[in-house]
């Protein structure tokens, strides 16, 4: 009897690898039956549900984040930044489906399927990403003072990059729900912190350290 191994069953069926993989996840095609092979039986099985196959399955296979982010706003029509599929996936709507040289890669068929507009502008908005000088100009803080919160362990960034000069270089990116946290902290004096004249002890230097 004729059996198929890894490459020439979905090549006989005309199926991307990735395809593949999510149609089993899915359950639609059975794991191989014959010592890590699939029967002809199968493979005659699986064919004549093809085009069932391919409806469940989709057209998009699992990407990265900025391909993610990309899909979505030219779906919707509207800006989505970056940190926003991270964001989805923390909000528990967008799974992660492994990943590519250790960056997540989220789920293609959820983005495909994915209809609620409102839940993508509020990850847009809470999670874009920001270097550490646009975050400390959003917070109205100085450089210093910047130091003092992240010493104190009242932000952290969220995500890490390389720079566009050199890729040894590691850039700390900042989430917007982040911000937007410190700036409702009541342990800060915010109207003190920023009325302290350039060159003055800031009051953000009396925070404990974070020592863990």
């Amino acid at each position: 009897m004729r059996t198929y191994g890894p490459r020439q069953f979905p090549d006989a069926l005309g199926l991307a690898e990735w395809e593949l993989e999510r149609a089993q996840r899915l359950g639609l095609i059975p794991p191989p039956d014959v010592s890590g092979r699939w029967s002809e039986d199968v493979f005659t099985d699986v064919s004549g549900r093809m085009d069932a196959i391919r409806r469940e399955i989709g057209t998009l296979p699992d990407v990265g984040a900025r391909r993610a982010e990309d899909y979505l706003s030219e779906r919707f029509g509207f800006t989505v930044h970056p940190g926003t599929a991270a964001e989805l996936a923390r909000r528990g709507h967008l799974p992660v489906r492994g990943d590519y040289k250790g960056h997540p890669l989220y789920c293609g068929l959820t983005l495909e399927r994915f209809s609620d507009r409102g839940k993508v502008r509020r990850a847009s908005a809470a999670g874009r990403l920001h270097m550490r000088e646009e975050a400390a100009r959003i917070l109205g803080l100085r450089d210093a003072d910047f130091d003092h919160l992240l010493r104190a362990g009242l932000l952290t960034h969220a995500e890490t990059t390389t720079s566009s000069r050199s890729k040894h270089i590691v850039v700390r990116l900042y989430r917007q729900a982040d911000l937007d946290r410190v700036l409702r902290s009541r342990r800060i004096d915010w109207a003190a912190v920023r009325a302290t004249p350039k060159g003055r002890p800031s009051p953000l230097a009396q925070l404990p350290t974070r020592t863990h």
